[in-house]
């Protein structure tokens, strides 16, 4: 027999609340104060705020994170990148710490706080965008956490209730005191150096494994000097969960009509750099891309796509990689379906017009869309390739010519290459083969477009055409292009003349 419960309310009764216990109840949602510059953003955001807020807040943000990204690519140091950043998150997501005394405390913080979570909501949507976001985020918050003043940042670190981390005890400091005293030998006294935790053992594997933390009982005692780390890393997987739950979350939402296209805009200027030129559209004004002006526009073309395009007037013949990182990025300067095929059937003259049209014809047809599955003809054919695809897959074997030849090339074949390009500065060329030991090859391809656009440069800048953050950063092959005849072409209306 089942025991009645009578506090249980029938289902077909209304339940009636006394509205003098309702009006003392605790409030669902409740007004956030900011008592920390930084945040680990657990708690969504409740207040108003308008829509030109809304949206506004979450552009700013994205430009820091997009300038941060594209530090990343350029392999620019902390250091590099602390200094780099520091202008651009004073004028967009400026944060005061509490010693400032400053009267918009509140205000920039309520502001880091809903951008974020706008953010969030805009890039949950799919994979791709939840690990570039996580990992922006993560940029930002090391940045400021490593920028925060130490006991603002120590009493941070305690609100976030970490149950895996203890603070040493006296008694403990005592009784080790020799022990802790030996890792902070040979080190200047920093305050930050007195600090210590314990932590399970399990948590710092890498840590005992380059012997910074001392071992007692299954714990390992950690300088706070390793805190930031730890911390960095909390940071990181809680947002990866939380983005996981804002995912799952999304079809449910019922979002408001007006917000809808704003997150889409937003998530659409998050898009990987491989997708960026995903067609003609991406075409530079007054450029006249034609199979018939390849060969005059190729002074344009950064090392990668320069070496491909003289490999191919050499050889008349690309193999299989060499065609596709050419030819994407021919698709992204502007070259349509047509002209695209005119271009390689022409530059393939050994060959016979049956031996083009069974090898070579639906592939070029493919990488455009034209042909294939429903999927890659909705979505336009492949994307050209960013640098940091180049860099990382299908490194060139024997004959290949794809590649970047700022990680793939020997040092006389890179220096051959960009002398046949214009480089003729030993100085530069010297900073060149320094870049590519140190495997910043995006810094050396830079160095190359700054000698070779020199008086271009300096003229935009001095006319205001572009901004020195835009012609600082360059993740793209296409960009490379689009930035180069631009700067070439200042001042112009002419299109490029075509060779006859």
């Amino acid at each position: 027999m089942l025991r009645q419960d009578f506090n249980r309310i029938d289902p077909k009764r209304r339940n009636v609340v006394d509205y003098r216990k309702k009006q003392f109840a605790t409030p669902q949602y409740k007004d956030l104060d900011y008592p920390h510059r930084l945040n680990f953003y657990a708690d969504p955001p409740t207040a108003d705020i308008t829509l030109e807020q809304f949206e506004q807040w979450a552009i700013d943000r994205l430009r820091v994170l997009a300038e941060l990204e594209a530090c990343s690519f350029r392999n620019k140091s902390p250091a590099e990148t602390a200094t780099h950043m520091k202008p651009i998150l004073k004028k967009y997501l400026n944060l005061e710490a509490n010693s400032s005394g400053s009267g918009k405390i509140f205000a920039q913080r309520q502001k880091d706080h809903y951008s974020h979570f706008i953010l969030r909501l805009a890039f949950a949507s799919t994979e791709d965008l939840r690990r570039r976001f996580t990992r922006v985020e993560t940029m930002l918050f090391r940045l400021r956490l490593n920028d925060d003043d130490l006991a603002e940042r120590s009493a941070f670190v305690k609100t976030l209730g970490l149950d895996w981390c203890e603070d040493v005890t006296e008694d403990e400091r005592r009784e080790y005191a020799a022990e802790l005293a030996a890792f902070n030998s040979g080190r200047k006294g920093d305050a930050e150096d007195d600090s210590w935790f314990k932590v399970d053992w399990e948590r710092v594997p890498e840590l005992i494994e380059s012997r910074r933390v001392f071992l007692k009982a299954g714990k390992a005692f950690v300088p706070g000097r390793e805190q930031t780390g730890m911390v960095i890393g909390e940071f990181s997987s809680r947002l990866e969960r939380q983005l996981e739950l804002t995912a799952r979350a999304l079809p449910r939402l019922d979002e408001d009509d007006r917000l809808t296209p704003i997150l889409d805009h937003l998530s659409k200027n998050f898009i990987t750099p491989d997708s960026a030129y995903m067609s003609n559209t991406a075409a530079v004004p007054g450029a006249h891309i034609s199979a018939a002006n390849i060969d005059n526009l190729s002074q344009h073309f950064p090392a990668c796509m320069s070496h491909l395009h003289r490999s191919l007037r050499r050889d008349a013949h690309l193999k299989h990689y060499g065609r596709l990182q050419y030819g994407l990025f021919l698709k992204g300067i502007g070259l349509n379906l047509e002209e695209s095929l005119m271009f390689w059937r022409s530059s393939f003259h050994k060959i016979t017009d049956d031996t083009f049209n069974k090898d070579y014809r639906y592939n070029v047809r493919h990488t455009y869309g034209d042909v294939g599955g429903d999927s890659n003809r909705r979505g336009g054919g492949y994307s050209p390739f960013s640098c940091q695809k180049i860099l990382t897959e299908h490194p060139p074997g024997p004959g290949e010519a794809h590649g970047c030849p700022y990680r793939h090339f020997s040092l006389e074949n890179l220096t051959a290459l960009v002398q046949s390009m214009g480089v003729n500065d030993r100085s530069v060329i010297q900073g060149i083969k320094e870049d590519k030991d140190k495997q910043k090859y995006h810094m050396a391809c830079n160095r190359v477009f700054e000698f070779l656009h020199k008086a271009e440069m300096k003229k935009a800048k001095d006319e205001g055409v572009m901004t020195q953050n835009q012609l600082e950063t360059m993740v793209h092959p296409n960009e490379y292009f689009k930035r180069s005849f631009l700067l070439k072409n200042l001042g112009k209306e002419t299109d490029v003349k075509m060779e006859g």
